[in-house]
């Protein structure tokens, strides 16, 4: 992969009028290279780690970086992951500063694995990709995932896939 780019984020199939279905091509086995790659910073709340509010903080948040017209067509990715039980980190990919929100950047080399499954099945696959992460740099310790649908847009396809994204340098 490219430096800042993520595999392509096929938008173009949308039955649901929510999320596009995903097409996990590409997206299994790949590295990623970000050098201060821009993101939204954006912070749900959690009950014992399942999100309360997640729905409409994305919304909020896709809302304002449509309006910015800052969306990153065709690297679109969102990655999350737990601060503590009741707080989650989301990163919203986008191609330049979104005045309205807290803004981040990303610096390092990552690798991806692809899941299929149900939420409950997310600290397993934590563990699976610190493990793999570590095979790569024994001191890997981030881990965040792609939620490629929402619940009820995941059941609609029928596949919930979720990307795993580690950090390795």
């Amino acid at each position: 992969m490219r430096t800042n780019e993520t595999p392509h984020y096929d938008a173009s199939v949308n039955t649901t009028g929510c999320c596009p279905k995903f097409n996990p091509g590409g997206w299994d086995d790949q590295e990623l290279h970000f050098k201060d790659k821009p993101f939204v910073r954006a912070t749900t709340h959690s009950v014992l780690h399942v999100p309360v509010n997640m729905g409409s903080v994305f919304a909020r948040v896709s809302e304002h970086i449509d309006g910015a017209g800052a969306s990153a067509e065709g690297q679109y990715i969102v990655l999350s992951r737990d601060l503590s039980p009741w707080t989650s980190e989301h990163l919203f990919s986008v191609s330049k500063a979104v005045p309205e929100d807290e803004m981040t950047r990303l610096t390092g080399d990552f690798v991806t694995k692809l899941f299929e499954g149900a939420f409950e099945q997310v600290r397993g696959w934590h563990e699976e990709m610190l493990e793999l992460a570590r095979q790569r740099n024994p001191k890997a310790s981030d881990v965040y995932f792609f939620y490629t649908t929402c619940p009820k847009c995941a059941a609609a396809y029928g596949k919930n896939y979720v990307v795993g994204v580690a950090k390795i340098s």
